[in-house]
């Protein structure tokens, strides 16, 4: 799983080919923490259909304000450039699977 920064984020996410999902999350943040794993064994079981990263709140400002990101850990989809879909809070990774269901059955090959 990558991380992003401010300076990265519009050829990292915005100009991917594969959907993205954004993590907006903060070290001093537990459910943040807690989800780690998660996304981990999502960027490996998923890899081919959707890229997985990571934006660390504190450090990357600019991206922050510009979704209106207040509460970590925020996931967003980003699909050609536009966020698609938004979730707030720690989830279990087959409730996340499930949301994100729609965003993995468009790019079955």
């Amino acid at each position: 799983m990558a991380e992003v920064t401010d300076g990265d984020f519009a050829s990292e996410v915005l100009g991917a080919e594969l959907p993205v999902l954004v993590e907006f999350t903060a070290d001093w943040c537990p459910p943040c923490r807690q989800m780690g794993p998660v996304l981990t064994a999502l960027a490996e079981e998923e890899g081919e259909r959707l890229k997985v990263v990571q934006l660390d709140v504190d450090t990357n400002p600019e991206t922050t304000r510009a979704y209106k990101v207040l509460s970590m850990p925020t996931f967003m989809v980003f699909r050609g450039g536009e966020p698609v879909k938004a979730m707030v809070g720690a989830r279990p990774k087959r409730r996340l699977l499930e949301e994100l269901a729609d965003v993995l059955s468009r790019d079955v090959l």
